[in-house]
C-alpha cells in the first residue's frame, strides 16, 4: 500500500505543472492532497478518473483557500468529509477515507501568520489531538497524512536556533506535536526509517532556498502503533516540483 501526502499549493496550478504525468509515474494506491485552493466544479476529476483515481474532496467555503482531498485506486467504504466543528470545516481542513481495516486521512493544519491565528492554529490542534483519540476507540487503525504546518525535532529545520521564534518551530507547537504522537500512539513514519538531517518537505519561495535546501519538514504521514509491523519504507519525493512543498511516501505491507 502506497500512500502520499501533497500539499499542492493550488491543485489546478499543480495540473499545469503535469501533476497527472507525475502520478502516473509515482503510481500512489491513495494520495492526500492538502491546500487544493478550489471548488469541487473547478477540479478536473475526470481527468483523475481517466488515469485509476477516484477522487473525494472537502473545499473551504471560501474560494482559493485551503482545502484537502484523497484520491484512491480503491473505492473507499466511506468518506468522513471534515471533523464535525464548524470553524475547521469551513475552511476545509480534515476529511478520512475508510478502507477494510485502516482509514487515511488527509489533514491540513492552520498556518500562523499573527498572534489571533496563532491561537486558532494551537485550538485546532488541541481539538484534533482530542478527536483522534475519540476515533481510535472505533477505528484503531490510522494513517494521518498531510501538512502539519510544523517542525517536530531541531533536525526538522534547516535553522533551528535563529527560526526558534517562528511559528512552525515554536516550543508550544512542537511539545503539541510530541504530546499528539504520545497520547494517540503514532509512529512519524519518516522518522522511523531515516533519522539523518536536512530532510525538507517545504521551502520558501525566496532566497533560492530550494537549491540551497534550506527548508522545513511540515508533511507527515503518522501510522498508529498497531501497523507499526506493516511499515516498509517512508521517503521524501523532494524531486516533484508542483508546489513549494514536496510529496512524502509511506508504504505499509498488508
Amino acid at each position: 500500500m502506497r500512500i502520499i501526502s501533497y500539499n499542492v499549493n493550488g491543485i489546478r496550478a499543480a495540473f499545469t505543472k503535469d501533476f497527472l504525468g507525475w502520478l502516473k509515474i509515482a503510481d500512489p494506491d491513495v494520495i492526500c492532497i492538502q491546500e487544493s485552493k478550489a471548488g469541487n466544479d473547478q477540479i478536473d476529476i475526470e481527468s483523475l478518473e481517466k488515469i485509476g483515481y477516484k477522487s473525494y474532496w472537502h473545499s473551504a467555503q471560501r474560494k482559493g483557500y485551503s482545502g484537502v482531498g484523497i484520491a484512491s485506486k480503491i473505492e473507499p467504504l466511506h468518506v468522513e468529509y471534515g471533523c464535525g466543528i464548524e470553524r475547521y470545516d469551513s475552511e476545509g481542513r480534515v476529511m478520512r477515507a475508510d478502507f477494510e481495516g485502516f482509514s487515511v486521512f488527509s489533514v491540513y493544519v492552520p498556518s500562523a501568520s499573527n498572534i489571533e491565528r496563532l491561537g486558532f492554529k494551537m485550538q485546532f490542534c488541541e481539538d484534533f489531538l482530542v478527536y483522534i483519540n475519540e476515533l481510535r476507540k472505533t477505528i484503531p487503525n490510522l494513517i494521518i497524512s498531510g501538512d502539519f504546518n510544523i517542525c517536530h525535532q531541531a533536525i526538522d529545520i534547516h535553522n533551528p536556533e535563529g527560526l526558534k521564534n517562528t511559528s512552525g518551530f515554536l516550543p508550544m507547537e512542537r511539545e503539541w506535536m510530541t504530546k499528539f504522537i504520545n497520547e494517540c500512539e503514532l509512529i512519524d513514519s519518516f522518522r522511523f526509517f531515516n533519522d539523518q538531517p536536512d530532510n525538507y518537505s517545504w521551502w520558501s519561495y525566496r532566497q533560492n532556498s530550494r537549491e540551497r535546501n534550506k527548508g522545513w519538514r511540515l508533511d507527515y504521514n503518522f501510522v498508529s502503533y498497531t501497523l507499526k509491523e506493516k511499515l516498509s519504507r517512508a521517503v521524501i519525493l523532494k524531486e516533484a516540483v508542483h508546489s513549494d512543498h514536496c510529496p512524502v511516501l509511506v508504504e505499509l505491507e498488508f
